[in-house]
């Protein structure tokens, strides 16, 4: 089975790359640190600090390893100007049919997806019907709610 693609806008790279440096610069030393001293304290058995340094430090280089995995593999799309169709990397303002509220969202690939940000993935339900659609279309979406229609606004 091939590996699964995995896109990011260049904003997403961008935070990506500096969540791991702040991750190998700044709290591995920092935690690599108090793990010296807990160590220090004594008997390792009964030694809750040590523990919860290991612990964390075994996190964080957990997200090293797949942050430095996204990085390798990611295809970085070109988010940059305007398109008259959604892509990854544009925002999107829909409207629920016969609702009238506006939402906006933007579509990004799913390393970067974040739904309190309104970043939505392109293989959610709404970011996958989205794709290749233009301004004025009505799409229909099947969700955990039930079948939603939605009809683009505007593509930013």
């Amino acid at each position: 089975m091939a590996a699964e693609e995995t896109y990011l806008t260049r904003d997403g790279e961008g935070a990506l790359r500096r969540e791991l440096k702040q991750l190998i610069e700044t709290r591995r030393p920092a935690l690599a640190q108090k793990l010296k001293e807990a160590a220090a304290q004594g008997d390792l058995k009964e030694n809750a600090d040590y523990h919860d340094a290991k612990e964390q430090l075994g996190f964080i280089e957990g997200r090293v390893r797949h942050i430095e995995a996204i990085l390798q593999s990611a295809i970085i799309v070109d988010d940059s100007g305007p398109s008259d169709v959604v892509r990854i990397g544009s925002t999107v303002i829909i409207e629920e049919v016969g609702i009238g509220e506006e939402e906006e969202f933007k579509i990004v690939g799913s390393a970067e997806a974040n739904p309190r940000e309104r970043k939505i993935s392109q293989k959610s339900p709404i970011g996958a019907a989205l794709l290749g659609e233009k301004v004025g279309a009505k799409i229909r979406v099947s969700t955990p709610d039930g079948k939603l229609r939605f009809k683009i606004i505007d593509i930013r």
